[in-house]
């Protein structure tokens, strides 16, 4: 019967541990959600400028080389573009993955910015508004980066030190 207890004690520390390492991840994966961003906003750019195919096609074709959370605001971007204009499709498929994915208001809003002037401008307009959305995910990169430093080990930690806390409790 003993022998029971300490598994079960066992198992609900690392329950807490796997909560905290949870809790951590989320961190890492938004620097790497807004760093993706960033990249596929680099490919839309370059193929805005160099070729002559429709916003929805080059939606189209990041969402083919991206099959992630990322790529699948380009996929709906495209589906909502089908009834609406550029820049409702654009912010309707941003506001969609705040729910998927694991950036923050602030990243949601910088992402959201790009379309103002999509579709409703000449290839330079468009260019220079993807610059100026990608400087501010920069921005948004530093600061991922230090609440990663900062936040990740903090969660472990917490998660570690919870369990064993309730471990101990438990005996």
């Amino acid at each position: 019967m003993i022998f029971i207890k300490y598994i079960l004690i066992f198992f609900v520390f690392l329950i807490f541990l796997a909560i905290g390492n949870l809790y951590s991840k989320r961190f890492t994966n938004r620097v790497v959600e807004l760093e993706k961003m960033n990249n596929m906003l680099n490919i839309f750019k370059a193929k805005i400028k160099f070729s002559c195919s429709t916003i929805e096609e080059i939606f189209t074709q990041i969402y083919e080389d991206n099959h992630d959370n990322i790529g699948a605001i380009f996929k709906r971007a495209n589906t909502y573009m089908e009834e609406s204009n550029s820049k409702e499709a654009w912010e309707k498929a941003v506001d969609e993955a705040e729910l998927t994915t694991n950036l923050k208001k602030e990243d949601i809003t910088a992402i959201k910015t790009l379309g103002k002037m999509l579709g409703n401008t000449d290839v330079e307009g468009q260019v220079s508004q993807i610059e100026l959305t990608q400087n501010v995910l920069q921005e948004q990169i530093k600061i991922a980066q230090e609440e990663r430093k900062k936040n990740s080990k903090l969660y472990r930690t917490l998660g570690l030190a919870s369990g064993l806390t309730v471990a101990i409790i438990l005996m």
